[in-house]
């Protein structure tokens, strides 16, 4: 794939505070030349309120926010996980899952999470422990212009956590060609198949055209 030019935007806005996805974003970009912030450098900004009903909505919202406040290109991407045995859930609401269950000593919110869809898929036999990572990444222009990439990564969910990279419920998300879950991969491995990976390869596939 050629490489897309970046000017005028080098300089950009990643629409997150969560680090784990800052780090995966990043990296990528940096290697085109861009300069990449994350929500930490602008305080100001506060939370920004997710009240779309599907990623692309929520991803929008975010992008467009960020990028009237600060006046750049801001991207921003909104992601979760998808299990067939429980109509797409938690979805949408990946980030919130558990918000219903109360934490253990110790226990941080993405354990908690899992914990409880473990919970939820305890008596589901391993062929219907099918489900997806979706990600939907937005990058919107300081004059409105808007882009929308969307990237997926099937896998099944397994009966434990297994593995110490990466986050969210990348410990139970199984990746049966692998035989690997998403937290035994290495970085490399994971952004290049991951549906954030996915995501982030078609958004600068058309990012010459984007900002041109």
């Amino acid at each position: 794939m050629d490489m897309p030019v970046l000017a005028p935007f080098q300089r950009i806005i990643l629409a997150t505070t969560n680090d784990g996805k800052i780090r995966e974003l990043a990296e990528p970009l940096h290697s085109f030349g861009v300069d990449v912030l994350g929500l930490a450098n602008f305080p100001e900004i506060g939370s920004i309120e997710e009240n779309g009903d599907s990623f692309e909505e929520n991803a929008l919202i975010k992008a467009r926010t960020v990028s009237a406040i600060t006046g750049l290109l801001s991207v921003a991407d909104d992601s979760g996980l998808e299990v067939d045995a429980l109509d797409g859930a938690p979805g949408i609401h990946s980030a919130r899952y558990s918000n219903d269950w109360e934490s253990l000593p110790g226990e941080s919110r993405d354990a908690r999470n899992m914990r409880k869809l473990l919970h939820e898929l305890a008596n589901v036999p391993e062929e219907s422990r099918g489900c997806r990572f979706v990600c939907c990444m937005a990058a919107v222009r300081p004059d409105g212009k808007e882009f929308v990439a969307r990237g997926i990564w099937e896998g099944r969910i397994l009966h434990e956590p297994r593995g110490s990279n990466g986050f969210g419920y990348d410990p139970i998300f199984g990746i049966p060609a692998l035989g690997k879950s998403a937290a035994q991969l290495t970085r490399e491995e994971k952004n290049a198949c991951s549906h954030r990976g996915n995501a982030l390869r078609r958004l600068l596939a058309n990012w010459e055209n984007f900002t041109s």
